[in-house]
């Protein structure tokens, strides 16, 4: 679909408040590994210390993730994901996490 056609898509609330920000914080995930691989590796070091040995760490990760959340440039890429899953999710029925499955070679 063109740009044009995914910005005349109405959005419920539900997919501006609720779904779009899960995708956004899923993806700032991603983005923000190495900080993500470092606070889980001080919090699996330090057991029941985390959270006092691991509030660099935390606060790392925070601060990742936050300036991802508060980029309006990454919402909008978000949303423009979002609506392309949506209206291949509406053209073929079938939901997304189903399509990126591996088919088996073998029957």
């Amino acid at each position: 679909m063109e740009a044009a056609n995914t910005e005349e898509i109405h959005l419920r609330h539900v997919e501006k408040d609720v779904l779009i920000p899960k995708m956004m914080r899923e993806k700032a995930k991603e983005r923000c590994a190495q900080k993500v691989e470092a606070f889980n590796h001080c919090c699996k070091d330090t057991g029941f210390l985390m959270v006092f040995k691991c509030r660099e760490e935390n606060a790392a990760l925070k601060e990742c993730l936050t300036i991802h959340y508060k980029d309006p440039a990454f919402f909008e890429l978000c949303k423009q994901e979002y609506i392309q899953e949506k209206l291949e999710f509406e053209r073929t029925g079938v939901p997304t996490k189903n399509r990126k499955q591996k088919v088996p070679t073998s029957m």
